[in-house]
């Protein structure tokens, strides 16, 4: 039976908003109906537009605001919330951090785990301009090379010369790079037709190396005027270590393409994270916000409560981040990656650091506990730092057949780790200290934690 809804589109209403999704808008509600909508804080009186009906909740627009809310703050611009960049921009910074601690809680809630405690968000200093990388589309606009984001959920492109939680000499390096290729008559890659050369710019800068790294993505791999251009990019910044171009010719929206070429200087940039050196190549994964990534690793080993003496498993080591920060406070570290030149830049960062207590290997993590298991190797904490989508069932019952007595989950999806500890409490672990947010990203709705489960009693 077809039901027969309190709100019909393009009606207007007055609302008052009850909550916050997990994606940062605005809840109203209407007869139990949810109405989510952007830029609308709790307890907000709003006159609402009602955009859009779906069988169980609907969008939103915010037409007059009648009462404002004592945690809202002026934006920094409109464009920051239509691209997704700052969905949170309006609310004052620590309301975003009780906010992060709260949705972690309803979720815990949700699958009654309500009697985890969840600390509060441990937050940044300058909540801006602390991405340490920048992948941004180029466009022509009235004949003029631009940087910019699209609209959330469109192909509508909106020009950005500050991109507001960028490093801002990576700003800076964008918009010098695009007046050189504008210079040159470089096109800009259409959709539309698939033709054009430049596809996008991407830019990383070592937070304490200053080192900068510019990667050309382009659709074609002939660069018209390569050589004038190259001069003209290093003599315009001098801090570049590492100019690239990446060639993706495909029709998709991956970014980068299979195919990358150093136009000058190195593959790489190097720099530092809690006193350890790494080297950080284009396709190399490498955590954005470089202050607070010292900070979750720091909470994690100190978690871990790790002595000197321990062994330790890092189940997603990636380029050894962890692995490595770990090693300096363990007896030995064991990694695993299922990308194979992510090990080899493991191995090379460790001997980097000058540190021998690590051996990497690649493959399946399930795959590798299984057989350290049959060479005898008994960790004392087991590392996890999956992605978004959380870990598979086959990886938990591995970990828990080795016995650690500590397993340390670093997420950044609150969803799936409610999700798993469910899965790693059936199993005889229990978590024994408050589950601790880390604001990673700063004015966006995303928010990692530091989880320890350890081993119950019989």
């Amino acid at each position: 039976m077809k039901r027969n809804l309190p709100v019909t589109k393009n009606q207007k209403l007055t609302a008052t908003i009850m909550d916050l999704t997990y994606q940062g808008m605005g809840v109203a509600k209407v007869d139990g109906y949810s109405l989510f909508c952007d830029d609308a804080l709790p307890g907000e009186e709003v006159v609402l537009h009602v955009l859009k009906t779906g069988k169980n909740f609907g969008y939103a627009k915010v037409v007059e605001r009648l009462t404002t809310s004592p945690e809202r703050v002026t934006g920094k611009g409109k464009a920051y919330s239509q691209t997704g960049i700052a969905p949170l921009q309006h609310l004052a910074y620590p309301a975003q951090l009780k906010f992060k601690q709260k949705l972690v809680s309803d979720l815990l809630q949700k699958a009654h785990l309500d009697a985890l405690d969840v600390a509060p968000t441990l937050g940044m200093q300058v909540p801006y301009a602390y991405r340490n990388k920048a992948q941004v589309p180029v466009r022509e606009i009235n004949g003029e090379l631009k940087a910019g984001f699209f609209k959330r959920g469109s192909h509508n492109f909106l020009p950005l010369d500050d991109f507001l939680i960028q490093d801002k000499r990576i700003d800076e390096v964008i918009q010098a790079v695009l007046q050189i290729l504008q210079k040159y008559h470089i096109t800009a890659y259409d959709e539309a037709t698939h033709s054009g050369t430049l596809r996008h710019i991407m830019v990383r800068r070592g937070h304490y190396s200053n080192e900068v790294m510019v990667v050309l993505v382009t659709r074609t791999k002939k660069l018209p005027h390569k050589d004038e251009i190259v001069a003209e990019i290093i003599a315009k910044c001098p801090d570049m270590v590492s100019l690239q171009q990446n060639i993706n010719s495909k029709q998709t929206n991956v970014i980068l393409g299979d195919e990358t070429h150093v136009l000058a200087g190195k593959e790489y940039i190097t720099d530092q994270l809690n006193g350890l050196k790494f080297e950080i190549s284009a396709k190399s994964f490498y955590q954005v916000n470089p202050t607070q990534t010292e900070k979750l690793y720091q909470e994690a080993i100190k978690r871990a409560g790790l002595t000197g003496k321990e062994t330790v498993i890092d189940a997603y080591c990636g380029i050894g981040t962890i692995s490595l920060s770990m090693a300096k406070h363990a007896k030995k570290v064991y990694g695993v990656e299922i990308v194979e030149a992510a090990i080899a830049d493991a191995k090379k960062n460790a001997a980097l650091n000058n540190l021998d207590n690590l051996e990497f290997e690649v493959g399946n993590a399930e795959e590798w506990m299984a057989t350290w298991q049959e060479q005898g190797i008994k960790p004392d904490v087991i590392m996890v730092d999956p992605p978004r989508k959380g870990l598979t069932q086959s990886l938990i019952e591995s970990a828990t057949k080795m016995q650690p007595t500590k397993i340390v989950y670093v997420s950044c999806n609150p969803a799936t780790l409610v999700r798993d500890l469910q899965s790693f409490m059936d199993l005889g672990y229990k978590v024994t200290q408050p589950i601790l947010p880390v604001d990673q990203f700063p004015q966006t709705a995303h928010v990692e934690t530091v989880t320890v489960l350890e081993r119950s009693e019989k």
